[in-house]
Parts: structure tokens; sequence; C-alpha cells
């Protein structure tokens, strides 16, 4: 069996429920086409939508399809060590309500890098935003990827079919609909997928044969509810580590994300713009470990069902090419809760569920469209191309972006075909390209004296340390040569390299012109 073989065929009554919710939630993004017309509409909602609304959005966001498949894989391959991430959620969403919201409600711009030229100059700008871009196009290539592991489990049909169909529809209702489209859409999307994740839970729970007291402490005796490993070993996943990483992906996220300062923008005050962050990140955290509940479930599931276990392994062997016997359950993980939908659930049931998966993939992808869209017009074209564009040319310029970037991303998405873990990718390439913009933020808004020199050399410094700790696991260096750091401390030992090179280097200036003058 190839990556692209059709492993079932759907029943016609769910098929009617995916085809009826997809219609629906297009047809509602499409219908905003009516107010975005201007690109104050397009990329901020003129500043008119409520607090409650954009926090539904950014917790959406968050539930993206690495959130439905790629965390109950890690839950059902190793344990709950991932969700020390979302513990970190709350504290950077706390730094963000009494530093970042009010640094941009206050400074007016929708571009969250125009600051950046303000402190350091041109550089700074077009290097944040090149990594913001790069980021969103790992960011949407990966959860379009991850969906479409979902979606051919279930419907039988190809990956690149999948991915093709996900990324039209999602770029046709961003182009007409605009913000104000991507966040009423999260909205919609985040309920269905909660009710989802929790019918996903119930079967889980009360179709097991021993109850949901013996699957529970079945999960439990193999380890499956542990959060890692408390030792301040910053070489492997541990608890320790895995907190760090969230913190400083989440401020990265709160602090210089282009999609979170912009709804920052569309709120109707800056108490609402607060009150959007924090509905967002509390949410996020009991949500995601419902998610995580259901990996350790399926671990128990799959070894009190030895058939279904076999079969699901037999599966990802014919697709990857090797034996069963050599793959253990972080091999499986990402499969194994599609296999679940495919032969577990009631009828009718799984129609439902596939919609949810649609909508976590839908609610983050159109994000990162109009946030790049938007980057591109006021970071790119506005800046060196043509600074005085009208009104007419900007919304052309929106439009044009926005189909662009859904075909990268789609691209991107049908190059990960055949990758092993979703959740795996996304961590490593949003550590890679977040981590050099969120030293130089930090370096500019804690620090007055850091002058235009000592940033340039600072993020010099980073990069070249971001790749080290990244790629060194998959180098041909020498093993001296290697970085001691796991993969996922990139971000922070990139982050904190830039900060301090930057601090350094500026005091080291300050006291030569000292002694000159």
């Amino acid at each position: 069996m190839t990556p692209d073989t059709p492993t079932s065929s759907l029943p016609v009554l769910d098929l009617v429920v995916l085809c009826l919710y997809i219609v629906a939630v297009v047809a509602f993004g499409c219908w905003f086409v009516r107010k975005s017309s201007t690109t104050s509409e397009f990329m901020t909602a003129g500043g008119a939508l409520p607090g409650w609304a954009v926090g539904l959005s950014i917790f959406g966001t968050y539930l993206s399809s690495n959130t439905f498949l790629g965390v109950p894989g890690k839950a059902f391959g190793a344990n709950w060590n991932a969700f020390v991430f979302s513990l970190s959620l709350p504290i950077a969403a706390w730094v963000a309500v009494k530093y970042f919201v009010p640094f941009y409600r206050r400074s007016g711009t929708t571009s969250a890098y125009e600051n950046m030229e303000t402190r350091f100059g041109p550089w700074a700008r077009t290097y944040a935003a090149t990594c913001y871009l790069l980021t969103q196009i790992a960011r949407m290539g990966s959860i379009m990827f991850g969906v479409a592991i979902g979606l051919r489990a279930l419907t039988g049909w190809e990956l690149s079919t999948i991915i093709i169909i996900t990324g039209i529809l999602v770029t046709l209702y961003t182009l007409l609909g605009g913000i104000e489209a991507v966040i009423w859409t999260d909205v919609t999307q985040s309920i269905v997928l909660m009710i989802g994740a929790l019918l996903v839970l119930g079967v889980l729970l009360f179709d097991h044969p021993d109850g949901p007291a013996g699957s529970i402490q079945f999960a439990a005796d193999n380890g499956k509810f542990s959060l890692g490993s408390f030792s301040p070993d910053l070489t492997t996943s541990t608890f320790w580590l895995v907190m760090l990483y969230g913190l400083f992906i989440n401020l990265n996220n709160f602090g210089i994300d282009q999609s979170y300062i912009q709804r920052y923008h569309t709120t109707k005050s800056e108490s609402a713009a607060k009150r959007s962050v924090m509905l967002g990140a509390l949410l996020y955290v009991p949500v995601s470990l419902i998610f995580f509940l259901i990996g350790s479930l399926l671990f128990s599931y799959y070894n009190a069902h030895p058939d279904m276990l076999a079969e699901v392994t037999a599966q990802v062997a014919a697709q990857t090419g090797k034996a069963a016997s050599e793959l253990g359950p972080a091999d499986i993980g990402d499969k194994v809760l599609p296999h679940f939908m495919t032969h577990a659930l009631p009828s009718g049931a799984a129609g439902l569920i596939i919609a949810a998966i649609f909508a976590a993939a839908m609610s983050s992808v159109d994000t990162s469209l109009n946030s790049s869209a938007t980057v591109i017009l006021c970071d790119v074209y506005k800046r060196y191309i043509n600074p005085n564009a009208d009104e007419q040319t900007s919304m052309r310029v929106l439009r044009i972006s926005t189909v662009l970037w859904g075909i990268i991303g789609t691209g991107v998405a049908l190059a990960m075909i055949g990758a092993a873990s979703v959740l795996d990718i996304w961590w490593k390439l949003s550590g890679l390209f977040a981590g050099g913009m969120l030293g130089l933020f930090l370096l500019g808004l804690i620090s007055r004296k850091a002058n235009n020199a000592a940033a340039a050399t600072g993020v010099i410094t980073g990069v070249l340390v971001l790749l080290w700790v990244a790629l060194s696991p998959d180098s041909r260096l020498p093993e001296k040569l290697q970085s001691p750091f796991h993969a996922n401390m990139a971000i922070v030992v990139g982050t904190l390299t830039i900060f301090l090179v930057g601090l350094l280097v500026s005091r080291f200036t300050k006291s030569a012109k000292a002694s000159q003058s």
C-alpha cells in the first residue's frame, strides 16, 4: 500500500454531514464579503468586534488539526510531556495582557513589524517579516498535511486531493471575507471541534471492555499520564525543557506574531483585547487536556483490542516500508485516532468528527492567510514598492497575496506527505523561524540603549546559534561539535543569544564612544 492508497470509504450519511458542513462554513465566510471592501475592514474588521469572539478565534488558532491529530498521537506514543506546553500558555498570556497588548494598541500600527523599523531600521522590519512569513508557510503546510491524514483514513480519498481541496476552500472564504470572516468562522469551528472531541472521548471511556475506570487505570499503569522527567536536563524532552519551549513560543505568538497582533486591533477597546487574550489562553488548557486524555485512552482501547492494533500497525508498515515488528507506539501514534474514527464510532458520528478536523484546519489556515497578506501589503509592498498605494491598489495586493500564500501553503503540505509526526515537524520549524524574531523584539522593548549595530550583531549571532541547535541532530558534524541541547531548545537559546549579545554589544559600543569623547 502506498501513502496515497485509500483505506476506507465513507458511508453516505457521514458524507452528507461533511459536505453540508463544508458548504455552510464556506458560505458563511463568503457572506462577510460585504464587510471587507476596505483595507481596514479586511485587516482589522474596523476595530468593531467583541472581545469574546476574538478570544474564541485565538483559541481556535491554537486548536489546529495539529492538536486534533498530533496531540493524541503524542500521548499514545509517549505520555503527557507535551501537555506542559499548554501549561505555559496562561503565563505568556499574562505577560501579553500586561505589556504587549497596551504596546500595540497604543502604537496604532496594523503591522507587528513597523515598530522594528522605528527601533532598529528597515533591515529589522524586513528580517522579522521574512521570519514570520516563513513560519506561516511551515504552519499552513503542517496543518493541511495533518488534516489530510485524518480525512484520508475516514474518506479513502488521496492525501493530495484532500490537501488541494482544503487549500482552495479556505483560501476562497478568506479572500472574500477578510479578518471578520476568519474570526467568526473560527468561533463556529471551535465549537464544532470541541463537540467532536467530547464525542470521541465518550466512546473511548464507555466502550472499553473494562469500563472508564479500567481504561484510565491501564493508561496510568503504562505511564501515559506522566508529564515527563523533572530533572534539570536540557538534552531530552523533560518537563522543564517543554515549559521553556512553550513559554518562548507563546511569548513569540503574543508578542511578535502578526496573526495575534492583528487581532488586538479588531476589538472595540484595549480592555476587550486583553480579555480576548486571556479567554483564548485559559480555554485552551482544559481542551488540550481532553486531547491528551483521548491519546492515553486510545492506548488502553487498542491494547484491549489487539486485532485493531495489529490492523493499524500493518497499515503504517505498508506505508513506511518497515516491518510491523519494528514499529512501536510512537511510530503509529498519528494514525490511531483516524483509524479509531473509522472502525469504532457509531454510524453518522464520523461525519461530525471529520467536520471537526476540517474545522480545526480551516480555523488556523485562514488566520495565516489573512495575516500573511497583511504583512506583504504593509511590510513589503508599501515599504519598498509603492508607499503611496491607494485603497484600490492596496485591496488588490491583499487579495493577490491571499491567493499566493494559499498556493504556497498547499504546496508545502503536499511536500510533507510521508512525514512521521505532524506535531514534531511543526515544533521544529516554528522554533527555528520564531526564535529569530522574539529576541530582537525583546531587545528593542526592554533595552532603550540597544542600537542598530548591537541588534544586527545579536541577530547574526543568534541565527547561527539557532541553526546549530535545531539542525545538529540531522547534521554530519562531528559529535563533539554538535549542540548538546534538545532541538526544541532552539527558540530558547536563539532568543537569549540575540537578546544578551545585543545588550553586550550596545554596552561595549557605548563604552567605546564614551572613551573617545
